[in-house]
């Protein structure tokens, strides 16, 4: 549904809310009564898009759905261009892993190296295997001005760039 005359649609953030303290969501999160539905409340959402500046101008550009998921894609993909220094593209379609307390299993995509889950399996952690994290959408900023977009390749999505 988009807002008449804004040019934004709503979102289903009613998802987001605790629709029975204790029990887990589709992501596995469980939520408590501080979350749960009352009337005129916001709910806590991880919707996280976000903005990284760099000499005080904008720098990344990212967001991506995924509920829970949604932090963490956020934040790989911003530590793949700004700490691993990878061109957008690949630090957005890189596999993805997440871990959210509960359940206790690592998420992680198709494709993540298995020495590092082997090692880390030692150490105790378990591991799930899913087909996709996040859809992550990044634009960066290039030094001369120009913007480079990205298209998460897990999804249908597309990039135009005037």
């Amino acid at each position: 549904m988009v807002v008449s005359g804004a040019g934004f649609f709503l979102n289903n953030e009613m998802d987001d809310f605790s629709i029975k303290p204790g029990v887990p969501n589709m992501f596995g999160a469980v939520g408590g009564e501080a979350n749960s539905i009352k009337p005129g409340k916001r709910m806590l959402s991880s919707m996280t898009p976000t903005i990284v500046l760099k000499s005080g101008k904008p720098f990344i550009i990212v967001g991506t759905p995924g509920g829970t998921t949604i932090p963490t894609s956020v934040f790989q993909s911003i530590v793949n261009v700004v700490d691993f220094k990878l061109n957008p593209n690949l630090a957005v379609n890189l596999p993805k892993f997440h871990h959210q307390w509960l359940p206790e299993s690592v998420l992680v995509e198709r494709g993540f190296p298995e020495t590092a889950i082997k090692e880390l399996e030692k150490k105790g952690y378990q591991f799930e295997r899913v087909s996709q994290i996040g859809r992550t959408e990044m634009i960066v900023m290039d030094e001369d001005g120009g913007a480079i977009a990205v298209a998460d390749g897990r999804g249908d999505d597309s990039v135009a760039v005037e």
